[in-house]
């Protein structure tokens, strides 16, 4: 069940990455969220919750290298049946440049059952740079950092989940597709997806207008086929996630919204 939270958690932030004005820090325009926001979700196995997760946006700026910056925490821990097997208690955050929603810092703290990871990337825009490190686990001290060259505009999955949030998904056509690219751990990944047209979800507050996307997936021994992953956000100005769901070789996982809270606009809810 780990595994499949992690790769829906890509999924939801892969949306975030696509290319920009040539610009160390291009002005990105943001009518979309705003400071103190907070989002709220569970993870399912079937018919089961087993997992729970939320994101908030602090209400207050941090200067990071100089720049004014947006902290973004995400947090995930297992529920239900699930924690009488493991725990998982998961920590991913960072801090995002409020003009150009690149990231300055951005860190995991992970604890799944025995595994630990404590890993902070620090990212050098002006010198095309990032540099991962990780704490040891025996000697409680940062390990020799691993460096890599990167693209301008290079953004990790916090990052790039805000400036998603920023994209303008009425100009797409049902069938488009789009190239994304981004970096996680120690990768720069292409990814290809698909623009599904407008749905009406109905969810625990209302009906909900949404926008549909399906990332083509590689084969894998996880998720049956490349279709198997459809996402919905808000059609709104706020475009928040409002559910995952997935088709497994060994079942159905999903992701849904359960509370929200100081959107920066009224959710669009049918009358």
């Amino acid at each position: 069940m780990l595994r499949i939270s992690v790769i829906l958690l890509y999924t939801v932030l892969l949306f975030g990455f696509s290319p920009e004005k040539q610009e160390i820090y291009p002005a990105v325009k943001n009518d979309s969220f705003r400071r103190g926001e907070y989002i709220k979700y569970k993870l399912t196995y079937g018919f089961f919750t087993v997992g729970r997760g939320h994101a908030a946006i602090s209400d207050k700026y941090y200067s990071v290298n100089g720049r004014s910056c947006f902290k973004l925490d995400a947090y995930g821990t297992t529920a239900g049946m699930l924690s009488w097997v493991t725990h998982v208690d998961d920590h991913w955050g960072a801090y995002i440049d409020t003009l150009s929603i690149l990231p300055e810092v951005s860190y995991r703290i992970i604890r799944e059952g025995n595994y630990k990871l404590d890993e902070y990337t620090y990212f050098d825009h002006q010198n095309k740079k990032v540099a991962v490190k990780v704490i040891d686990n025996k000697t409680g001290k940062f390990k020799e950092p691993k460096e890599y060259d990167t693209n301008l505009h290079t953004r990790d999955m916090v990052a790039g989940f805000l400036y998603m949030r920023t994209l303008d998904f009425s100009k797409l056509q049902k069938g488009d597709t789009v190239l994304i690219k981004g970096f996680f751990e120690d990768t720069f990944y292409k990814q290809a997806i698909v623009y599904n047209g407008k749905e009406v979800l109905k969810m625990k507050f209302g009906k909900v207008r949404a926008v549909k996307f399906k990332p083509v997936m590689p084969a894998n021994k996880l998720f049956d086929g490349e279709n198997s992953i459809t996402a919905w956000f808000s059609d709104d100005a706020n475009r928040i996630p409002l559910r995952i769901d997935a088709e497994m070789f060994i079942g159905s996982a999903g992701v849904e919204l359960t509370e929200y809270g100081r959107l920066k606009h009224p959710l669009n809810l049918v009358k």
